[in-house]
């Protein structure tokens, strides 16, 4: 039994998130591997039994190795095969490198910018988190900006077939990432029939955050929905992904057409299957409430 100098140690080598003011999950840490305050947030990387490495922002979980794959696999390849056809995509955040990682993976893409705010947490995570990118950065169908996401959409005259927005929490630099105008820039840059993806909080602990989305999406979509990823260091509930497109049958595509384009895709996934993909547009019922009101 741990003496209660030892219990003192233990506690004093946890990572306490601090997303919300009254509950919050801890990891022990085993070793700190980077520690800064950079231009625009606070960034650390530890070493966890468990996860992996782990990075936060702000006092906020981002990534894990362990379960990474799980969030970016579904943010990826859900709206990449309900298009059909995609061609060029535009990453918002990301700079962990996992969502460009698995947009490479589909080798009909001809082109890929991805728009970073922070390039410290580029450089960070291809030197603490190699596997999140494996390489993703080198690939020549890639462009790199190093720019807040709001200027470069409200500014941008090229046009994508997807937009994946991979956000920290709406506070911050994030925050921005979840306002009306930042959602209409994403419209204007889409192609006709384009989708805009992004990461909206575990439902059941940030539901107002799905509402506002759900009610910003109307002046831009017409088709508005989330669908949804369990992702054990998102706690709280399933995560909800947002889901905005003029066309509603792309939300609707049957799933026989979905595998044979999983299939055409020729890759293997951990999470993601077609399956998975028509399921994860089926919403918790106290989210189809919020939402019908």
């Amino acid at each position: 039994m741990a003496t209660l100098d030892e219990l003192g140690i233990m506690m004093a080598k946890r990572f306490t998130e601090t997303l919300y003011d009254t509950f919050g999950q801890s990891f022990v840490v085993e070793e700190v591997l980077f520690e800064s305050r950079t231009e625009h947030q606070h960034l650390i990387i530890f070493s966890n039994q468990h996860f992996g490495r782990v990075m936060a922002l702000d006092g906020v979980v981002q990534t894990t190795e362990k379960d990474e794959f799980i969030y970016h696999e579904m943010l990826t390849h859900t709206p990449i095969l309900a298009h059909g056809n995609v061609k060029r995509v535009l990453i918002i955040g990301g700079g962990d490198g996992g969502i460009l990682r698995e947009v490479l993976r589909h080798t009909g893409i001809e082109h890929v910018t991805m728009v970073e705010i922070d390039s410290a947490v580029v450089d960070m995570c291809i030197k603490y988190f190699p596997q999140h990118s494996a390489g993703s950065f080198e690939d020549p169908r890639v462009k790199l900006v190093i720019d807040d996401g709001v200027d470069f959409v409200v500014n941008n005259q090229e046009k994508f077939d997807i937009i994946i927005s991979d956000s920290t929490d709406p506070e911050g630099p994030g925050e921005v990432l979840f306002t009306s105008s930042f959602y209409q820039g994403c419209k204007n840059s889409l192609n006709e029939g384009g989708i805009l993806v992004t990461q909206n909080g575990v439902s059941f602990m940030q539901l107002d955050e799905v509402k506002t989305t759900y009610q910003r999406f109307n002046d831009v979509f017409v088709d508005r929905w989330f669908f949804t990823a369990a992702v054990p260091t998102y706690v709280g509930g399933v995560m909800t992904l947002s889901w905005g497109c003029d066309n509603p049958e792309l939300r609707n595509v049957p799933h026989d057409i979905i595998q044979q384009r999983f299939e055409k895709a020729g890759f293997k996934t951990r999470y993601y299957n077609p399956a998975i993909h028509a399921a994860a547009f089926a919403l918790p019922q106290y989210v189809v409430d919020v939402l019908a009101d």
